[in-house]
């Protein structure tokens, strides 16, 4: 498929790259000609220096016969008419970033008028996933399936958890829960494990279940499984106003430490059940004095990388709270994750994850089926929901005789809002929605999975 990307900024660049790895012929536009090298000399696109809603500037990124455009600038408005020049330009599918708070009311309307086929906003797509974690701070990450019927959640074993030491065959006699562990990730390797695979403490694990068996499993390795009572958060960025209207919905108090003077009193008309702090969070004394050490969530949202993990480890060396980090760069996500902060966030991930379940649904000639893509474990594992439909090769065969692919599992069969972990005998009917967790990236249908 031809591809045309308008911003080069951290979403750009990495839709870019994961869109070129998948095959797709790229392009990517942007003003600023040091942006569209560095991404030009990373990935296998070409580059156009100039102002993307420009129609020449689409007339040279060869708008006429592409079959996607999509705009993640800065600006939601000029994301917004990039769309709308290529929509006449060249009748192409359209896809915006769009992220501030004040258009949220109004996406289907600014959908709808302008013939966009799909909206992003990084910011409340990680607000989203931050309110999931302070739902249950003992995962490391929670991704939601079926219509929220079903989650994949990710956990770390420590030393004196009783999965330590415990083969997954043995699993279900022992603690008598209805889930399954999908994945493995153990130093650098990543494993779809089999009945025979035996559990080790620093273990990473992904737990396939609805809400209530995962949270009767965790019970059962005595784990707290109850939400946060209160959050301190840092930053009053967008992340944060969507966060915080979340949380206070759930019932959680929320603070927000933010610097700038004139950006508190707006949060205090934005978020007016929230208390704001004004102050730099930077100060070790403030956040002593704001309750670091009581509360139960701690998350780091400035825009500034480095500041946020340096936040998240003085957190926690003084206290025991849930810790979220928000990074915006992945350059160093390698050394990061090893600095243990908790769950980190990567809002370009999480949007890129939509956009391309949408272009592998554009691609794929027969109509794909995938429902909900997300990638895991630094991208080497996918989980894929799809929807089974009339003269899929998958309906009527019990699953010990599907001819699936090495390194693929099938987690979980919803069958008429009905969610099940399958055996051996469980058969797949049309109108079934699956989750398949494989490390064989690029799916596009369920018979991708098939030998």
């Amino acid at each position: 498929m031809k591809i045309i990307i308008v911003g080069c900024g951290n979403v750009g660049a990495t839709l870019a790259e994961q869109l070129s790895k998948e095959k797709h012929d790229i392009t990517v536009i942007d003003c600023r000609q040091q942006a569209v090298e560095a991404v030009t000399n990373v990935c296998d696109v070409m580059g156009i220096i100039g102002n993307g809603a420009s129609f020449n500037a689409q007339t040279d990124a060869g708008i006429a016969d592409a079959d996607l455009m999509i705009a993640v600038t800065g600006s939601d408005e000029l994301n917004l008419l990039c769309c709308l020049i290529a929509k006449k330009a060249g009748g192409c599918h359209t896809i915006a970033r769009v992220s501030n708070p004040v258009y949220s009311r109004e996406i289907g309307f600014i959908k709808e008028e302008l013939g966009l086929s799909m909206i992003i906003n990084p910011q409340l797509a990680a607000a989203r996933e931050m309110a999931r974690l302070l739902k249950f701070p003992s995962a490391l990450k929670v991704d939601s399936f079926a219509k929220s019927r079903v989650e994949l959640v990710n956990y770390r074993i420590e030393e004196d958890n009783p999965l330590c030491n415990m083969q997954l065959k043995d699993m279900g006699s022992r603690l008598h829960c209805d889930v399954l562990i999908a994945v493995v990730e153990r130093g650098d390797e990543v494993y779809i494990p089999d009945g025979n695979f035996e559990l080790k403490a620093r273990d990473e694990i992904s737990i396939v279940g609805t809400p209530a068996k995962t949270i009767e499993f965790f019970k059962k390795l005595g784990v707290p499984t109850s939400s946060a009572r209160d959050a301190l958060i840092v930053g009053g960025g967008r992340t944060s106003v969507y966060l915080a209207k979340q949380l206070l919905e759930m019932g959680i108090r929320v603070k927000i430490v933010e610097r700038d003077e004139e950006r508190c009193e707006e949060l205090n008309e934005m978020v007016p059940k929230a208390m704001i702090i004004c102050g730099d969070a930077t100060d070790k004394d403030l956040l002593i004095e704001e309750g670091l050490l009581e509360t139960e969530a701690f998350v780091a949202t400035t825009n500034f990388d480095e500041e946020n993990i340096m936040l998240a480890l003085f957190a926690k060396s003084l206290s025991s709270a849930k810790l979220i980090t928000k990074v915006h760069r992945i350059s160093y996500d390698d050394i990061i994750d090893q600095l243990d902060v908790g769950s980190i966030i990567y809002p370009k991930f999480i949007t890129s994850e939509s956009i391309i379940k949408y272009v592998r649904a554009m691609k794929n000639s027969m109509g794909s089926n995938i429902e909900t893509l997300y990638r895991l474990n630094d991208n080497r594992v996918e989980a894929l929901e799809f929807l089974i439909k009339e003269g899929s090769p998958v309906v009527g065969i019990p699953l010990q005789d599907l001819r699936l692919k090495p390194k693929m599992l099938i987690g979980c069969i919803t069958h008429k809002g009905k969610v099940t972990i399958p055996k051996g005998q469980s058969v797949i009917e049309v109108g079934d929605t699956v989750i398949l967790v494989t490390t064989t990236t690029g799916l596009h249908d369920i018979r991708d999975a098939l030998r």
